[in-house]
């Protein structure tokens, strides 16, 4: 099995809006990715907790069975059809993947 979390720090404005409402769509957008291909054991998006000490604004977790999977995820249409709105919103992005045992 492969953990994927994606974490990203969203400008303050973009595409004409502000970060909030950017946030807002950017979850929309991920969630919408959520089984678009078989393999997908967990998909959870989030947006930090006002109030928190939160290092980021959004994360997406997923659990998937195996690389394959991972890559047939990266690669879906779907997928890369949000990728526009996801660059030019972002300000940072940081991934990391691994395998569970």
């Amino acid at each position: 099995m492969i953990r994927h979390i994606v974490m990203w720090n969203l400008h303050d404005q973009a595409e004409g809006a502000d970060k909030a409402t950017n946030l807002l769509k950017a979850k929309e957008l991920l969630l919408s990715c959520a089984q678009v291909v078989p393999g997908i054991r967990t998909f959870e998006v989030a947006t930090a907790t006002p109030g928190m000490d939160c290092t980021n604004d959004l994360v997406l977790h997923m659990l998937l069975d195996d690389a394959q999977v991972l890559a047939a995820y990266q690669n879906h249409p779907q997928h890369v059809a949000i990728k526009p709105f996801m660059k030019a919103v972002v300000q940072e992005r940081r991934c990391m993947d691994f395998n569970v045992d």
